[in-house]
């Protein structure tokens, strides 16, 4: 079976993400109440997939000026992706929005970049099960993340 999750899938989803919140940032930081109506919930959300965004072109462009493999251009592998995307998400955060789903990235990285080995039972794991797993884990890790958490939040988004 093909895998669909790989380092372009990752990259492709930073750019759509990226995307998607430069449009609805304005709404965002507008139904913005809790805990003070600052107003900059999507925004702090933007400027952290932009740094995530950033870190994982980074990594592109390093392994693309490291030359060819049978005539194609070098790309890297999915673990340093995910991994840079998360680091880069953890610089670039903005607020406590930002700094959620920084821990949200985190733990999606930490389970996506270390797969199960090949000899245990888990390792036949499609890329389904891979994320589910992922998505479980970075909602775990956001939660460990706040010292209090607060329902309402981009936390029950996320477990949602």
């Amino acid at each position: 079976m093909p895998h669909l999750l790989d380092a372009a899938a990752v990259r492709t989803w930073c750019a759509l993400a990226l995307d998607a919140l430069g449009r609805a940032r304005e709404e965002i930081d507008a139904i913005n109440v809790y805990p003070v109506a600052d107003g900059d919930t999507g925004t702090n959300l933007y400027l952290t997939v932009e740094s995530a965004a950033r870190a994982v072109d980074a990594v592109f462009d390093g392994h693309a000026t490291g030359g060819t493999t049978a005539g194609a251009p070098l790309v890297p592998g999915l673990p340093d992706t995910i991994r840079a995307m998360a680091h880069g998400a953890l610089i670039g955060a903005r607020g406590n929005s930002g700094t959620i789903l920084a821990q949200l990235l985190r733990g999606m990285a930490e389970v996506i970049a270390n797969p199960p080995a090949p000899d245990t039972p888990d390792a036949s794991a499609d890329d389904a099960e891979l994320l589910r797993t992922a998505l479980r884990r970075a909602v775990a890790s956001a939660y460990e993340g706040v010292a209090r958490p607060v329902e309402g939040t981009v936390l029950t988004v996320a477990a949602a």
